[in-house]
């Protein structure tokens, strides 16, 4: 027996312009005419309709990140890195984004995190001066996007809240195309700019505050190459605080006599679950027809993660760490889980349970993966310096999947082909060049309360950055950036909660 439910909508029209009725093309044709349809080619290219009634804001970001063909650095589906709605699930869980849609705010911290340039302005931030300039911008470019948050009942179309992209703009008749996401309710359509105006300038009921518009760009340098801050474990904001709010007050509050009395204060008070708050990035690959051979693309990609490890490596920073992770009592709950990981086998299972999430589109679900087997092994191909793989059986319900992880290695010494796991130990980001990154990573300001002039001096020397080679302080300056980033995304959690935006 069929199902009753609902097929499509009729486009309420006036205001609005269905793109492809006789007067949306001619308007189209116009705006080519005009130069304000350069970016709709790459967006058109990259349209894609929600694929859940509440991921609107997903379905809008993802489009724009692949029309800005920026790389997610992890792969969605066989070999293939390519964004989609379930790969954004940072600052917010999909079970949360598909119940309740995803706030203003939050979309903004998912295109920060997702390695976007980006510039968000709310009605009362902004003007519709302004907001007419950046529309005409971005139309006239295909290297920056506008995302738009509005509602549906000043177009008088069913519906609240809504995101989608701008695809151009009519400057003659000051119209603007609209590439509704929902194309299973809505087609693309022409609307006037004012109108739109008024659209985002209506109050969220789930945040008390206005919507807005955000533009998206590539940024100047790629994301994090070895290193990232995961915000998707529950307690992140707690972590984030104790990093940004309580270290400094640590600093302050105690009388310190060397650097290894600071380190030991820090990090023997560091939650217990932060091992999961600082990740390192690696080349997860789906083995196929037993062939271990890299692409030239593997080959880049993993030289410059080992070239980021050495310069960790040589930091005198660096030096400092390991002799006080070296001293740490294995007892101590906090630190333990740092030291674990500088065990090469338990690493091995951890990473290829990630990395079979990964491959099955399931970062964020709660199911169980469990590791049967792994292997760590040495692959070297022809003239190739050897290359460090961890290979895994992943076991998720009655699915099986073997899973091969590339892992970024600064050995000093050769490492023939077949060595053990013991002999590569430390040849991988652990504990030690973690913590360091991170505490090059943290503000400036964080070491300001030092009492001791000499011990001041000297931690200022370890920890700044402008002299680290160019690499590192990228690398360094991304974390920095990720830490503001939560910061403003813990910010947003308690003045917005969640918005709800639905079709």
């Amino acid at each position: 027996m069929a199902m009753a439910g609902l097929y499509r909508r009729m486009l309420p029209s006036p205001p609005a312009i269905d793109f492809a009725s006789s007067e949306g093309k001619q308007l189209f044709l116009e705006a080519i005419q005009g130069g304000t349809m350069e970016g709709f080619y790459r967006l058109i290219s990259y349209f894609q309709t929600q694929s859940e009634p509440a991921y609107c804001g997903l379905a809008s970001l993802s489009m724009v990140l692949n029309a800005l063909a920026i790389d997610p650095g992890r792969k969605w589906k066989g070999p293939w890195r390519w964004f989609d709605e379930s790969m954004l699930d940072c600052c917010e869980p999909l079970e949360k984004v598909k119940e309740k849609g995803i706030s203003f705010g939050k979309l903004v911290c998912l295109a920060h995190c997702a390695g976007a340039k980006v510039e968000a302005f709310r009605t009362n931030q902004s003007t519709i001066d302004d907001f007419r300039k950046y529309i005409i911008r971005c139309s006239a470019s295909e290297d920056c996007h506008v995302i738009s948050s509005y509602h549906r009942g000043a177009f008088k179309q069913t519906g609240t809240g809504h995101f989608s992209p701008i695809g151009g703009y009519h400057a003659g008749r000051d119209m603007a195309l609209i590439l509704d996401v929902a194309r299973f309710k809505y087609p693309p359509h022409w609307v006037p700019l004012t109108l739109l105006w008024e659209a985002m300038d209506r109050v969220d009921d789930a945040t008390g505050q206005r919507r807005g518009f955000v533009l998206v760009s590539r940024p100047h340098r790629e994301p994090g190459l070895l290193y990232t801050l995961s915000c998707k474990h529950e307690n992140w904001v707690g972590i984030a605080k104790y990093l940004l709010d309580e270290v400094p007050k640590i600093v302050k509050s105690k009388d310190f006599k060397d650097f290894g009395e600071v380190l030991t204060v820090l990090f023997t008070s560091l939650p217990s679950n932060f091992g999961e708050f600082v990740k390192w990035v690696a080349e997860v690959r789906r083995r196929e027809d037993g062939d271990h051979s890299l692409s030239q693309e593997e080959k880049g990609r993993l030289a410059l993660k080992e070239e980021v490890l050495r310069q960790v490596q040589e930091t005198l920073l660096f030096k400092h760490v390991v002799t006080f992770l070296s001293s740490v009592n294995s007892c101590c709950r906090s630190m333990s889980v740092l030291v674990h990981k500088n065990e090469l086998p338990d690493i091995a299972e951890k990473v290829c349970c990630q990395g079979a999430r990964i491959l099955a589109g399931k970062f964020d679900s709660s199911e169980r993966f469990y590791c049967r087997e792994t292997c760590v092994k040495c692959l070297k191909a022809n003239s190739d310096k050897p290359v460090t793989l961890v290979s895994g059986t992943v076991v998720n319900g009655s699915i099986e999947q073997e899973v091969d992880v590339l892992v970024p290695s600064s050995q000093i010494g050769g490492c023939g082909c077949g060595c053990g796991p013991s002999n590569c130990i430390g040849i991988y980001p652990a504990g030690n060049d973690i913590l360091t990154v991170l505490i090059l990573a943290l503000p400036k300001e964080t070491w300001s309360g030092i009492r001791d002039e000499k011990l001041s001096r000297q931690i200022l020397g370890l920890v700044t950055t402008e002299n680290l080679p160019t690499l590192l302080q990228e690398e360094v300056l991304h974390l920095r950036r990720q830490l503001h980033i939560l910061r403003r995304c813990q910010e947003n959690k308690v003045d917005e909660d969640l918005a709800a935006p639905s079709i």
